[in-house]
């Protein structure tokens, strides 16, 4: 029967993925369509201006060599009309010297025919007909204005549709993921001189596979890209995976996007894990704020009688990093007395990784750090071998330690009002920061043996009444005197500028925390880092995004 439910609960699954799937595809054929429609209106409007543009311009080259051959026309007219005219007057005028000198000659008067032969020939001397070219100032021929224009016409027979440059294809073997920077590569199917530059799309995700119309991030666009391959650096791996999809573009048009490739980026993202929590904390999600009705406060003071922790529970081995914690017992029983703890539910055992917590400075007490899963449910944070901590203390006058193994180191720092937390598990490094003003406020130097997990310490202080407080108080005081006796953590790792690293940078970027920059003016580089976390606490809850 067990095993008839467990499979048929598979194979609900199974159909449930499959839905999901389905009604990705109908959500994308029905944008499709919805796109098509839209795209041909598009281009057929294109289409249709640039055919009005193109008679525009056939229409205006025709007036214009219309207009010239009319102005050609007009200019030999009038020249070849006035000389039509002159010749006209020449020839009427020589006509009439003709006459004259026929009848002179015609005459039978003796007298007067020598004056009058001499004013013929005077009067042909100054005749226009002499003086005129008989050679036309104007041709006839307006062969140099004919036009042929078969090879335009060809020209025109052959427009047609643009063409569009083929689709790259991403090579995914050739693509890396390293600490926050992506290379992406690709290649076309066949070599194409006329692509001018490739665009680039990427968009995070929290999920494998092709994109869903519903998304919870924007794509994100590079443009301008001439090489066909990419690194991106100055990501924020804050989800699982990234979505890539590339395009070519000639001087006229962009080509198809390629098949999306999504890429893990192995990101470091954690919740707090509200079933392992003290019974005083109220825990939602990425959020925790002090509870004082939620557990009997004189049960908790009883606890205090204990004088030992009962055993560790040993750590639990995984395979992966970072990983989810095993879920603790229900009841929630994981942490109790005066260990007012929350755990994260992923563990780290190798690489770095980087988040911030922002918490209220007005809390009685607060500790963030990491521990390892064996940390006893009586243990505050530093009180043992099994954590490392920054812990604030607001009781008697505000401070601020690090501790580990019962042994506190006083840090002579302002408090900040959000601190950076840096762990390089395979160098076994754990550091502080003001994430303010990348100031380094303390770093543990150790080898760790076990996977560790994010923890934090949180107490308000409203539980207890009066009397219970003023013990507390005395109590408090006198464990503030004995770690002023306790012996201290070595010398050497107190507080480092790092104020050669710039805002812009930090904020993109947890800061390099290897020994050779601390202290330096050289630049870090951020290219090192597996994850990158931002941990938020917001009074009067401590809020985290990551």
């Amino acid at each position: 029967m067990g095993d008839q439910k467990e499979s048929l609960r598979k194979i609900t699954h199974t159909l449930a993925m499959k839905n999901e799937e389905i009604s990705n595809f109908v959500c994308t054929v029905k944008q499709n369509l919805n796109n098509l429609e839209t795209n041909s209106s598009r281009v057929q409007e294109d289409l249709e201006t640039e055919f009005t543009l193109l008679h525009s311009v056939l229409d205006e080259m025709k007036d214009n060599m219309l207009t010239r051959i009319k102005q050609e026309r007009a200019s030999r007219t009038y020249e070849l009309q006035s000389q039509l005219s002159a010749c006209s007057k020449a020839l009427e005028s020589s006509e009439e010297l003709l006459e004259l000198a026929n009848q002179t000659l015609c005459s039978s008067e003796t007298e007067g025919f020598n004056q009058a032969a001499k004013d013929i020939k005077d009067s042909v001397t100054m005749a226009p007909a002499f003086r005129l070219s008989l050679k036309a100032k104007a041709s006839d021929n307006m062969s140099h204005l004919m036009v042929d224009f078969s090879q335009e016409r060809e020209l025109l027979q052959g427009l047609k549709f643009l063409p569009v440059p083929s689709t790259p294809e991403i090579q995914v073997s050739e693509c890396q993921v390293c600490d926050n920077t992506v290379t992406v590569v690709w290649t076309l199917p066949e070599p194409d001189s006329k692509i001018d530059h490739y665009i680039l799309e990427h968009r995070r995700t929290n999920h494998e596979g092709p994109p869903r119309i519903r998304e919870d991030f924007p794509w994100m666009v590079v443009e301008g890209i001439r090489e066909l391959e990419l690194t991106l650096t100055g990501l924020r791996f804050d989800t699982r995976y990234i979505t890539f999809r590339v395009r070519a573009c000639n001087k006229a048009v962009a080509g198809e996007f390629s098949e999306p490739v999504t890429l893990e980026t192995h990101a470091f993202t954690f919740k707090l894990d509200a079933a392992s929590s003290h019974q005083n904390l109220k825990v939602e999600d990425l959020s925790v704020e002090w509870d004082g009705s939620g557990g009997k406060i004189q049960d908790i003071r009883k606890e205090k009688t204990r004088t030992n922790s009962p055993m560790h529970s040993p750590a639990r081995s995984a395979l992966m990093s970072p990983k989810r914690a095993p879920t603790a017992r229900p009841g929630r029983d994981r942490f109790t007395a005066e260990s007012y703890t929350v755990l994260a539910d992923t563990m780290i055992d190798a690489g770095q990784h980087y988040w911030e917590v922002r918490f209220d400075k007005e809390s009685k007490a607060f500790a963030v750090g990491v521990a390892l899963r064996s940390l006893g449910r009586f243990d505050q944070l530093g009180k043992s071998s099994a954590s490392w901590c920054i812990h604030l203390n607001n009781w008697l006058q505000q401070s601020l330690t690090a501790k580990h193994n019962n042994k506190a180191r006083t840090l002579d720092c302002t408090i900040p009002s959000s601190i950076g937390v840096y762990v390089h598990y395979d160098e076994g490094v754990l550091s502080f920061y003001n994430s303010k003003t990348k100031q380094l406020m303390h770093t543990f130097k150790t080898k760790f043996q076990q996977p560790v997990i994010p923890a934090f310490m949180f107490f308000s202080g409203d539980g207890p009444s009066g009397s219970q407080r003023s013990a507390e108080r005395t109590e408090e005081k006198q464990r503030h005197q004995q770690l002023q006796r306790q012996p201290q953590l070595e010398p050497g790792r107190g507080a480092t500028s790092l104020y050669h690293i710039s805002a812009a940078w930090w904020l993109g970027f947890p800061p390099t925390m290897l020994p050779k920059y601390l202290g330096t003016s050289e630049s870090p580089d951020s290219s090192h880092y597996d994850t990158l976390a931002v941990v938020r606490l917001v009074p009067p809850l401590m809020s985290f995004e990551t």
